[in-house]
């Protein structure tokens, strides 16, 4: 796993890492700090300042100033240069971005600098939208002379909570829209993986997106987090984590009635019929839940395969699964790297356990890699349980790794009624060269998202979200803008 030695990160420069407040970067004001922890070694990378209460109360007090301030007079023509600015600057930086990522979570080198054409579309998509926010004109039956319209206007003071499995990529989810919207915002990042936010933050500043307008505090979810999702000056919440969060902040937003967005967990089901392009449909299973070591809210993590083919598919899944090297992040070559903390490395390994004493069988993976470079790192294999019951934990909860469970099916009603039986209902794929039998589960399946014939893929045009306990809301997309913004309706008598 060893790879040459590589140049410090010019972000890791020793000092600690500090809140951006109002365009100033300060010390939290407890002047506490938190390590953040390398997954392949334990070691600390860089002393992050700890957030909390009065430090969110700062942040939303200026991200309310800059909102009833000149900020609230800026033309979309601004907001899109400001957007089309911070995305050219992604873009050139976008390496460094990555690297930062891979370094504080443990994803790929290869995941996290492919996902830069998405990260700077993301930006430029959102710099477009600016342009087609409108009002509408109506007709109306009223009596006398009226003439009704309606108005667009930013929602207001909008709390980001992000995850950390996918840090830039999360962040740009939330600041695209409250941008091009006229909003303004207080971002937390997950205490895991919280470098490649503050490094954004610094090329926001840089696009010249005035102070006030993008915050930052960094610090524990129970806390800082918390703290932002309970504060009555903040109109909105956007969510992305666990389902188990997501209803503390729907209780937390009742104070205020905020409005929310929440894209949470998943349990997705990943169908393959026996019709399908086997060679494709393996690769398709394999990576659907592989990539970036399962740490991904869509992962097809429950493989429903058509039972005349179901022993040679899942073989085919294991064995593709086999061949994925494990290793240090940074090396280009690994595709399966650390997970991203110790707590979540205890999820995950407990899950394996549990998924053996409940009668599974793993035919792939199935324990902590302990040997050599991985004794001190965060790394567990793919693994492929096969003999899975519906009702099986492993089955039914999100186990956030690289764990796929693998179970038979005869008919599509069958299919159909256990692919939605799962608190869940984010995504699901399909893998079939039958346009019915496409059709047909994409319509019966209670999920925001189905891919046919592919896993995974995303448009920055398309909206992503889930039903269920998944979440409501969506990102991406023109309904991703909606919720940034207030209708207004307006009667003129003359």
């Amino acid at each position: 796993m060893n790879i040459a030695a590589q140049a410090p990160h010019p972000f890791l420069d020793g000092k600690p890492k500090k809140l951006l407040i109002d365009g100033k970067w300060s010390d939290a004001i407890t002047g506490t700090t938190f390590p953040s922890i390398s997954p392949v070694d334990g070691s600390t990378l860089a002393d992050i300042a700890q957030g909390g209460v009065r430090d969110i109360n700062l942040a939303v007090s200026a991200a309310r100033k800059a909102f009833e301030g000149p900020w609230s007079k800026t033309k979309p023509f601004e907001r899109q240069a400001m957007l089309l600015r911070l995305a050219e600057l992604v873009e050139r930086d976008f390496h460094d971005l990555a690297t930062l990522d891979t370094l504080d979570m443990g994803a790929p080198i290869s995941f996290t600098s492919g996902r830069k054409t998405r990260a700077v579309g993301l930006l430029r998509y959102f710099a477009s939208a600016v342009m087609m926010i409108n009002g509408d004109t109506t007709g109306n039956s009223l009596p006398g002379d009226f003439f009704t319209y309606t108005l667009k206007e930013p929602v207001g003071v909008v709390g980001a909570i992000i995850p950390w499995n996918t840090p830039v990529t999360a962040a740009i989810w939330k600041l695209g829209p409250v941008i091009a919207t006229g909003c303004t915002i207080v971002l937390k990042p997950a205490e895991e993986a919280s470098l490649s936010s503050l490094r954004l933050a610094e090329l926001a500043m840089e696009a010249g997106i005035p102070p006030g307008v993008v915050n930052v505090v960094t610090g524990p979810g129970d806390t800082a987090g918390a703290a932002l999702a309970a504060h009555t000056d903040v109109d909105k919440i956007a969510f992305t984590g666990s389902h188990f969060t997501g209803q503390k902040i729907v209780q937390a937003s009742a104070r205020n009635l905020k409005r929310l967005t929440l894209e949470l967990g998943g349990k997705s089901p990943h169908i393959v019929f026996a019709d399908a392009n086997l060679d494709e449909a393996a690769q398709g299973a394999a990576m659907g839940v592989f990539v970036n070591s399962g740490q991904v809210c869509a992962a097809g993590t429950r493989l429903f395969v058509e039972r005349k083919i179901y022993a040679e598919f899942i073989e085919r899944v294991a064995d593709l699964g086999r061949k994925l090297p494990v290793g240090h992040p940074l090396d280009p070559s690994t595709q399966i790297g650390p997970l991203a903390s110790s707590a979540q490395l205890e999820r995950v390994t407990s899950y394996l356990d549990l998924g053996a004493s409940e009668g599974a069988r793993p035919i792939m993976g199935g324990a902590r890699l302990t040997e050599g470079d991985f004794a001190k790192g965060y790394f567990v294999p793919p693994t492929l349980f096969a003999d899975v019951k519906d009702n099986m934990r492993i089955a039914q909860e999100e186990i956030f790794g690289p764990v796929l469970s693998a179970m038979p099916f005869e008919g599509m009603e069958e299919l159909v009624e256990r692919a939605n039986s799962s608190i869940f209902g984010l995504g699901c794929g399909v893998w079939t060269r039958d346009v019915t039998k496409a059709h047909t589960v994409a319509r019966a399946v209670r999920a925001g998202n189905v891919w046919v014939n592919n896993y995974g893929a995303m448009d920055v045009q398309m909206p992503f979200g889930g039903y269920k306990m998944s979440g409501y809301g969506r990102e991406s997309g023109r309904e991703s803008l909606e919720a940034y913004l207030q209708t207004k309706a307006v009667y003129l008598r003359f």
